[in-house]
């Protein structure tokens, strides 16, 4: 049997009113100054607020950093670096979705390890010798689950490119993961960021990778997001506490197994259209499920089973198209779009080359050509 390396969070809070822990644990460790990473959207409607109020309280000083975009370039990170050595700040807050905290974690690994500056030299799996800045990481959607994940994604600006680092040493100190903090999110967020959750529960739980430990907890994270997802768009307090579970669940798995093409093909929609990586990921999911379907062995018909589909006497023809039918049906009701108007015909050999040379291609059970990628984006045209 091959090892399984399994890397988690040294300590997670969940559930409602979990923010009010941070105090304490702030305290309990002898940290003087936050530097709070947050982007201005959480700034301007106070969901930021939530938790420095509680720091206000407590007489702790920190310093806001909101120079965050939603796909976080490489200036972003390096604009931070020189803020938190400048702040004089000792630990780190970071709150929102992926962008707060994959720029957080580029801004922590740099500021200890600064031979890393570049940012481009973090790019796949870096040597880096020093754990992060201490970072409590406060996710405000259900999606990304970068709270739990030693990953994380920026933009190249000038090269129309994403690339994704991937570290050991980057993975947050503490979670605190308050479904709370995710009650004044939009629909269209709501949406996006939880087809962003489903997509990664299912390619963790299909990628080359997958073994037992991370395959429980993807199946959860399925059952749940199933379940929950169209409440917590409906802004049900139950359909937001369990995606903001299942966001958490299976970033803990797929962080150490690694995703697949639907995330290669999303990173690259997003560099070259700004296309929200939850949409792109919902987009792509069922299509690039179709082309999995066959090397996929029996998991389709766990994953259908998870959405309620009663599989019994199915063909493995029947409960594969059961399980596509499922995803697709419930990103609709959701309200993702199915096509991708901005898509040109004479971007597609760049965007199949690039999703070709993401980090999260290898995971995919099936090789794709670079012809298979045009016969996949062409389905969004």
């Amino acid at each position: 049997m091959a090892v399984n390396r399994f890397v988690l969070n040294g300590i997670s809070y969940h559930g409602k009113g979990a923010i009010s822990e941070i105090p304490g644990i702030i305290k309990a460790r002898g940290l003087k100054k936050a530097f709070v990473a947050s982007d201005p959207d959480l700034l301007k409607f106070g969901v930021t607020s939530k938790v420095t109020d509680l720091l206000d309280a407590e007489g702790i000083p920190y310093e806001i950093y909101s120079d965050i975009k939603p796909n976080p370039t490489i200036e972003n990170v390096q604009h931070g670096v020189d803020c938190f050595k400048a702040s004089g700040a000792d630990f780190m807050i970071t709150i929102g979705g992926g962008s707060s905290m994959d720029t957080g974690k580029g801004i922590g690994i740099i500021v200890n390890n600064p031979e890393y500056y570049d940012v481009r030299s973090l790019e796949g799996v870096a040597p880096t010798k020093n754990r992060t800045v201490f970072t409590i990481a406060v996710p405000t959607t259900g999606g990304t689950g970068a709270e739990s994940t030693i990953n994380y994604v920026i933009t190249d600006v000038e090269k129309k490119r994403k690339f994704v680092c991937v570290d050991p040493n980057d993975i947050p100190d503490i979670a605190v993961v308050d479904p709370d903090m995710m009650s004044t999110m939009p629909k269209g967020l709501t949406a996006s960021t939880g087809m962003d959750a489903l997509t990664h529960a299912i390619e963790g739980y299909t990628t080359a990778a997958a073994w037992e430990l991370s395959d429980c907890l993807d199946l959860e994270a399925i059952k749940l997001i199933a379940k929950s997802l169209r409440k917590a768009v409906a802004n049900d307090p139950e359909g937001r506490e369990g995606m903001a579970l299942a966001q958490y669940v299976t970033a803990m798995a797929y962080s150490n197994v690694g995703l697949g093409i639907a995330h290669s093909m999303a990173h690259t929609l997003g560099a070259v259209y700004d296309t929200p990586h939850g949409v792109a990921c919902a987009m792509m999911l069922p299509i690039v499920m179709e082309f999995n379907q066959e090397t996929t062995g029996e998991k389709f018909k766990d994953i259908a089973e998870a959405f309620g589909v009663d599989t019994t006497g199915m063909s493995p023809e029947e409960y594969r198209k059961a399980a596509i039918d499922e995803v697709r049906k419930l990103s609709v009701d959701v309200g993702i779009p199915t096509k991708l108007e901005s898509l040109k015909e004479e971007d597609l050999p760049f965007l199949c080359e690039s999703a070709a040379a993401d980090a999260c291609a290898p995971g995919n059970p099936k090789h794709a050509t670079l012809e298979d990628f045009e016969m996949m984006f062409r389905k969004l045209m």
